[in-house]
């Protein structure tokens, strides 16, 4: 899938982890890595298959900011967008 990037949101829509929101860290096709902060860090993201996750491509400001300047996220990061995104 074209347009899939680094700090978008992303909600499980199947397994024994649905409805849970992630962050996109990495696409490689037809898997998308993701990660949660908590469980999933950086340093140990969830292998997923695209067609079963939904993704948000809007990436707020502050992540893109990040990204741009070249500084590596943070689990803290991760755990700030979830949460702005509306997950617990």
């Amino acid at each position: 899938m074209e347009g899939y990037g680094v700090g978008m949101m992303a909600r499980s829509l199947a397994g024994h982890d649905k409805g849970k929101v992630y962050m996109v860290l990495d696409v490689k096709e037809p898997f998308v890595y993701l990660v949660d902060g908590k469980i999933r860090t950086l340093d140990h993201p969830k292998k997923k298959r695209i067609k079963h996750v939904q993704v948000d491509r809007h990436i707020p400001e502050w992540i893109q900011n990040v990204i741009r300047e070249g500084r590596d996220l943070q689990d803290s990061d991760v755990i700030r967008g979830r949460r702005e995104y509306g997950e617990k």
